[in-house]
C-alpha cells in the first residue's frame, strides 16, 4: 500500500487540494478507502485524519467499507423510472444474487442506486466501476451477469454496453457555427482584450448554468480585483436530473470550451484553469486529457500561447457523486479537497474564490458561447433571442417524446414548438429546469423559453397523460432529501420533513391539515436555507400544489374530524419493537 500511495502522492505533488483526486484513485484500487491509507495520507499531506474522513463520508462514490470488485450503480432519476427501471433493477438483483444496497458475500459485486448518471436520453442507465451502462434491458443484464460470473475485467467488456450517443437532433446558433482552433484567442488579441470584453458585454451573454448572471460583468469584476493569482473554473458538474447537454458539448466541442476558458484567462489575468467534471462522466476523462495535450502541442495552452505572451493551462478535476457541487462555491470547496459545502456569500468567487483568490466560474455552454462571440462579435449574438435573453439555449430533452436528445433554440421559442419538434404528444406537463425548476401544465405551452418567462439550465423533462404527477413530485422530493449536504438545519431537517410529510399524504394517511402544513414547511425551507439546493427543494411541491390541488385532495383520508396528530402513525415504532402488526396494535381514528 505504501508504494502505491507514494506513487499517487508524488503525481499529486503532495498537495492537500488534490485530496479528492487521491481518494478517487484509492477507491478505484482497493474498492474503498482503507484506514491505513487515511493514516498515510494524513501524515503525508499534513492534514487531520478527521478532515479526510469527512471528505470520504461526504461523497457518495467514496466508501470506508469495501464495495464489490464490480460496483454497479443504477440511476434513480425519474426518466429511468419511466423506462421500467424498478423491474429491471429487481431482475439485475436476482441475476447477480445481491440485494440493493449490499455487497455480495464473496465481495465480487455490489449494487446500489445513484441519483442520476447524466444519460437521461438513453436510459435506463447505470454505472459499473464508474463507466456508463446505457439502454439497459434484460438481454444486456444477462450479458453483464455472465461477464461478472466469468470475472472478466470491465476493460474487456464489449464496447456496445458502454455506448453513449450525442443525440443532437437540432443544432442552432452555437452548434452550427464551429470555429478554428485558436480563432477566439487570435481575434481577442487582434481586437484588444478590453474591446473583446466590450463585445462580450454587447452580446448580452448571460450564464447558461441557470442563474443567468451577465458574463461580461462577472469577468470584469474579477479582472478588476488585485490579487496574486486569478483562476478560471469551468463547471461541468451538471447533476440536475434531466440535464446532459454539457456531456455532449465536452464530447464533441471540447476544443471550443477550452478556447472559451483561455479567452477568460486572458481577460481576467489567470494562469491556471480547472474543468470540474462530474464523477459520472469518467468516460470522458481520457478523451478530454487528449484534447488538452493536443492544444498544448499546438501552442494553444502552456507558456506564451501563440507567441502572444499569454501563459495559461487547464487541469481536469473529477467529482465524486455530490449534486451540491454544481453550486459554484461548493464546487470551489471540492476543488480545494474539502467536502462540497456551499460557502457564505458575500464574498463571491469573483473576489474570493479558489484558494481565496479572484475566480471566474462559468458553465460549459457559457464558455462555448464566449469563444464564438470573440470571433463573430457581440452584435451577431445579440441579434438572436429576445431583448432580455440574447442568443440561443441548448436543451437536454428527455421523457415522453419520440426523439430525446439535444436541441438548440433561440430564446423566445414557445414550449409548444419544442414539443412538436421532439415528437411529444398527449402531454400532461413539462418539468423545466430539472427538479429545482418549474412544472408547467398543458395549459401553459404558449409560454416562452427565456429568462423573463421560463429560465432553465437546460433540463426539459416531458410527461404524458399516463404519468402520475404526485409520483413525479415524490421522486424529486426524495432526490433533494438525499442530496442535501446537511450544512444548514432548514435544508437538512426541512427536506427530510418534506419527504416524510409528502409520503404520508401520498400513502393516504394525510388530512387537509397535513397539506396546509406541507405548504408551510415548503415556504420555511425555501426562505431559510443556506444555498440554492434548499431554496429550490420545495419547488416540485409548490408548483404542483398550485396547478393540481385536486390531486393532493384525492389522496387525503376521509375522516369526520381533524386529529391533532396521527395516533396510529405514532405507534409505528412501538409496533416494530414489539414485532406486532395485528389489529390490536393499531388505533382507529374515527369519531364515535
Amino acid at each position: 500500500m505504501k508504494t502505491f500511495l507514494t506513487t499517487i502522492l508524488t503525481d499529486a505533488d503532495y498537495q492537500p487540494v488534490r485530496l479528492l483526486s487521491l481518494l478517487r484513485k484509492i477507491q478505484s484500487h482497493y474498492q474503498h478507502i482503507p484506514a491505513e491509507a487515511i493514516d498515510i495520507l494524513a501524515d503525508a499531506l499534513h492534514i487531520p485524519r478527521t478532515q479526510i474522513i469527512a471528505v470520504v463520508e461526504f461523497y457518495s462514490f467514496l466508501h470506508l467499507t469495501p464495495q464489490g470488485r464490480y460496483d454497479i450503480l443504477i440511476s434513480d432519476s425519474i426518466t429511468d423510472h419511466m423506462l421500467d427501471k424498478e423491474n429491471l433493477l429487481g431482475y439485475l438483483s436476482s441475476m447477480l444474487k445481491v440485494k440493493l444496497g449490499e455487497v455480495r458475500s464473496d465481495g465480487l459485486v455490489s449494487l446500489n442506486n445513484t441519483s442520476c448518471t447524466g444519460m437521461c436520453d438513453q436510459g435506463p442507465a447505470g454505472l459499473v466501476n464508474g463507466l456508463p451502462l446505457t439502454r439497459l434491458d434484460r438481454p444486456k443484464i444477462d450479458e453483464i451477469a455472465a461477464l461478472i460470473a466469468q470475472q472478466r475485467p470491465v476493460s474487456e467488456w464489449p464496447s456496445h454496453l458502454f455506448t453513449v450517443n450525442d443525440n443532437i437532433h437540432k443544432a442552432g446558433l452555437l452548434l452550427d457555427t464551429p470555429i478554428e482552433k485558436g480563432a477566439a484567442i487570435k481575434s481577442a488579441f487582434s481586437r484588444g482584450l478590453p474591446a473583446t470584453l466590450e463585445e462580450l458585454d454587447r452580446s448580452g451573454l448571460r450564464g447558461r448554468g441557470g442563474a443567468g448572471f451577465k458574463t461580461a460583468t462577472k469577468w470584469r469584476f474579477c479582472a478588476e480585483e488585485a490579487a496574486e493569482q486569478h483562476y478560471v473554473v469551468c463547471n461541468a458538474d451538471e447533476g440536475e436530473p434531466g440535464t446532459f447537454k454539457d456531456r455532449v458539448l465536452l464530447n464533441s466541442h471540447a476544443n471550443q470550451v477550452f478556447e472559451g476558458m483561455t479567452l477568460a484567462a486572458a481577460i481576467i489575468g489567470a494562469k491556471q484553469g480547472f474543468l470540474y467534471l462530474r464523477g459520472e462522466y469518467l468516460h470522458l476523462y481520457g478523451k478530454l486529457q487528449s484534447v488538452l495535450q493536443q492544444r498544448r502541442s499546438a501552442g494553444l495552452l502552456g507558456n506564451n500561447i501563440l507567441d502572444l505572451g499569454l501563459d495559461f493551462d487547464i487541469e481536469i478535476c473529477l467529482g465524486a457523486g455530490a449534486y451540491i457541487c454544481g453550486e459554484e462555491s461548493a464546487l470551489i470547496e471540492s476543488l480545494e479537497g474539502k467536502p462540497g459545502i456551499p460557502r457564505n456569500r458575500p464574498p463571491y468567487p469573483v473576489t474570493s474564490g479558489y484558494l481565496n483568490q479572484p475566480t471566474v466560474v462559468n458553465n460549459v455552454e457559457t464558455f462555448l458561447a464566449a469563444a464564438l462571440i470573440a470571433v463573430q462579435g457581440g452584435d451577431w449574438f445579440a441579434g438572436f433571442g429576445t431583448e432580455k435573453s440574447a442568443g440561443s439555449k441548448i436543451l437536454s430533452i428527455c421523457g415522453d417524446c419520440a426523439h430525446p436528445g439535444i436541441y438548440e433554440y433561440p430564446f423566445g421559442i414557445t414550449i409548444e414548438q419544442i414539443l412538436t419538434d421532439c415528437g411529444a404528444s398527449d402531454v400532461l406537463g413539462v418539468q423545466i429546469g430539472g427538479p429545482s425548476g418549474t412544472f408547467i401544465s398543458n395549459k401553459e405551452f404558449k409560454r416562452q423559453l427565456a429568462f423573463e418567462d421560463l429560465a432553465t439550465g437546460g433540463s426539459f423533462i416531458i410527461f404524458n397523460n399516463s404519468r402520475n404527477v404526485l409520483e413525479i413530485v415524490q421522486n424529486f422530493t426524495h432526490f433533494f432529501a438525499h442530496e442535501s449536504c446537511g450544512f444548514c438545519t432548514p435544508c437538512r431537517v426541512g427536506t427530510a420533513l418534506l419527504k416524510k410529510q409528502l409520503d404520508k399524504i401520498l400513502d393516504g394517511h394525510g388530512s387537509s391539515g397535513d397539506v396546509v402544513e406541507l405548504e408551510s414547511l415548503c415556504q420555511l425551507v425555501k426562505s431559510h436555507s443556506h444555498c440554492g439546493l434548499g431554496q429550490t427543494a420545495a419547488n416540485p411541491i409548490l408548483t404542483t400544489l398550485q396547478r393540481y390541488p385536486d390531486l393532493y385532495a384525492k389522496r387525503l383520508k376521509t375522516i369526520s374530524y381533524e386529529p391533532g396528530f396521527d395516533l396510529d402513525g405514532a405507534l409505528a415504532i412501538a409496533r416494530r419493537m414489539a414485532h406486532r402488526n395485528d389489529a390490536g396494535a393499531h388505533l382507529s381514528q374515527v369519531e364515535d
